[in-house]
């Protein structure tokens, strides 16, 4: 089926989220890089916009954006960090682990898995 008109919905002034809703019927893959490359590539989103697709407006989707999905003063800190030279790469390397650690409630939990950073 086609891609949801991302870019036609940007621009009209909506806010998406991006998810990987899995299911065996429609999308039978848990692969949260993946759909960041898909919005990217086939979906005419910008790197900045799947990133707050997949954060602030994913939160909002699920009514929790006051919550959740940005780093501000009062919000629950839970972060991935990721192995990069940049966020720009996000939409290119979506089939290893890049993940160095993630932060969840204030405890950090180091990667052991990560795949090496692409070199500059």
């Amino acid at each position: 089926e086609e891609y949801a008109p991302a870019r036609r919905m940007i621009d009209a002034g909506c806010a998406v989220a991006v998810a990987s809703d899995l299911n065996p019927g429609s999308c039978f893959s848990s692969s949260i890089p993946l759909m960041f490359a898909l919005a990217t590539i086939y979906m005419g989103m910008t790197v900045e916009e799947a990133v707050t697709a997949l954060t602030l407006n994913g939160a909002a989707a699920i009514g929790r954006a006051d919550q959740i999905g940005s780093i501000e003063v009062g919000k629950a800190g839970d972060l991935a960090l990721l192995r990069f030279p940049s966020y720009k790469f996000l939409s290119y390397h979506f089939g290893v682990n890049l993940v160095r650690a993630t932060i969840k409630a204030g405890t950090v939990y180091e990667n052991k898995l990560v795949t090496p950073a692409p070199s500059v």
